[in-house]
């Protein structure tokens, strides 16, 4: 039997003869920085693939972070009212009473029955005076309003009236229909007057009523668009 002796058991050795440590030896530096940086990379793909999935499935998700940019506001200016008070009415047929006391900045000075569009054919016929103040500054309109029997001796009248405003001053300078519900019921044209600078006439008819309003030219369509007949 043989006796074992003390000595450590020789390591292996490779061909050259030189100790093969390579299996014992630790990680370095570069090969823990590596690792980190896989990691990492791995890590942000993950982030953005989680990122992705929710704006798809969350469309609001994406615009969270974003500044809401205020709707446009769009200031309507209040209409001009009177600074004087209406005249009291003494009118007493339905249709003189449709008439308004105010349109706008200008309030009704006076009304009376006319007799001017009676041999147009006219049922009735009114003569109003509206104006924005007193005395001789204050801008004033003229309306002269009649009522036919039936919208196509309206229409006859209206023509004849409108050509007898052109003859007077000129060609319109605005035309265009007046609707009633989003339904055309008759039309209106503005006419310059020759005799008077800086006035005009607007002509128009709303169904079986035929009116003409004579003012300031930078007024006179607003006023007529205001006019509630």
């Amino acid at each position: 039997m043989s006796q074992q002796t003390g000595r450590p058991r020789p390591t292996s050795r490779d061909a050259s003869g030189l100790r093969d440590s390579r299996h014992g030896r630790a990680p370095s530096s570069a090969v823990y920085a590596r690792r980190r940086l896989v990691a990492l990379v791995v890590l942000l793909a993950l982030l953005a693939g989680v990122v992705g999935f929710a704006a798809l499935v969350w469309p609001g998700f994406a615009r969270a972070g974003e500044a809401e940019v205020p709707a446009e506001v769009t200031v309507t200016e209040a209409p001009p009212t009177p600074t004087i008070e209406p005249v009291e009415r003494s009118a007493s047929t339905e249709f003189a009473q449709a008439l308004p006391d105010t349109v706008l900045q200008f309030a009704l000075r006076s009304e009376a029955p006319t007799d001017a569009y009676g041999d147009a054919g006219a049922i009735e016929g009114h003569e109003l005076a509206y104006a924005d103040g007193e005395g001789d500054a204050a801008s004033t309109v003229a309306v002269l309003a009649g009522q036919w029997g039936s919208d196509d001796e309206a229409e006859v009248a209206y023509s004849e009236l409108l050509e007898a405003a052109v003859a007077a001053g000129g060609e319109p300078t605005t035309t265009g229909d007046v609707e009633v519900d989003g339904k055309p019921v008759g039309t209106y044209a503005v006419t310059p007057v020759a005799a008077a600078a800086g006035t005009a006439t607007v002509t128009w008819r709303n169904g079986t009523a035929v009116l003409q309003a004579t003012g300031p030219v930078d007024q006179i369509e607003k006023f007529y668009t205001a006019f509630p007949l």
